[in-house]
């Protein structure tokens, strides 16, 4: 009966170690520069300019002028680089 459980129990412990994705804070540009690197690097190489591109071309950032980040960092703050990927696709239709 123990060898029966064992690729059960392998499998729940599979499940338990995975992290979750990480939060994009746009609180400040510190954060905000640390949690998108690191939210990029969630994503599959294949995902990653689809991120790259939705970060860079916040379409009210052309109006900040003192601090072009600041779009940006409201736009995305509390959303996933998965979320991030989706928006920059049903906004562009990919």
């Amino acid at each position: 009966m123990k060898l029966g459980l064992t690729p059960l129990a392998m499998i729940g412990l599979a499940a338990c170690a995975e992290e979750a994705p990480v939060i994009i804070d746009g609180s400040s540009a510190e954060a905000f520069a640390k949690t998108t690197e690191a939210a990029r690097n969630d994503l599959p190489v294949a995902d990653r300019l689809d991120f790259d591109r939705a970060i860079a071309t916040v379409p009210a950032r052309r109006y900040a002028e003192r601090d072009p980040w600041a779009a940006a960092r409201s736009a995305f703050d509390g959303m996933t680089a998965a979320q991030v990927v989706e928006t920059e696709r049903g906004r562009t239709g990919n």
